[in-house]
């Protein structure tokens, strides 16, 4: 019967379409959110009410006034979380606990900061580490920049 084999064949391909579809467009999504400016991998801790927990994989990237960062696994192009420039200080950078290991990248640093009355938890590399320091320090004329350096713990 070569109809019900070309039919099977045919629910076959639309299944592999429909499958490999989210994947093409999360790998479209972040390349099209790394043309707006370098963009880096970061997690944002969304939820602080147990140790450790609360970890969200993304993407980050810097505009001139703020930082954007974006689910990894999210289908939206609107930034999630947007910490301004202005008045953000950061407080602490040191290495995750072995709790929170599990859950980040290898090699991220957590970067303990303050934006808008609001502290922030984000891990990123020791080069992003560098850039955001590197940013925050480096505001355009007549923005307030941050002064202090943070704590360090290796």
């Amino acid at each position: 019967m070569p109809g019900g084999f070309l039919v099977g064949v045919e629910v076959l391909l639309a299944v592999l379409i429909l499958l490999a579809a989210p994947i093409i467009f999360l790998a479209l999504r972040r390349r099209v959110l790394s043309r707006a400016g370098g963009a880096f991998d970061c997690s944002v801790r969304l939820h602080t009410t147990t140790p450790g927990s609360g970890w969200v994989l993304g993407v980050a990237r810097y505009t001139e006034v703020e930082m954007e960062w974006f689910r990894f696994f999210s289908f939206r192009f609107s930034p999630q979380v947007v910490i301004s420039r202005t008045g953000t200080e950061v407080w602490e950078v040191r290495d995750p606990e072995p709790v929170e290991a599990v859950t980040l990248y290898t090699g991220h640093r957590v970067v303990k900061a303050e934006s808008e009355g609001r502290t922030w938890q984000i891990a990123m590399s020791s080069a992003s580490v560098t850039g955001l320091l590197s940013w925050l320090e480096s505001a355009p004329p007549g923005q307030p920049r941050r002064t202090s350096s943070p704590a360090t713990s290796d």
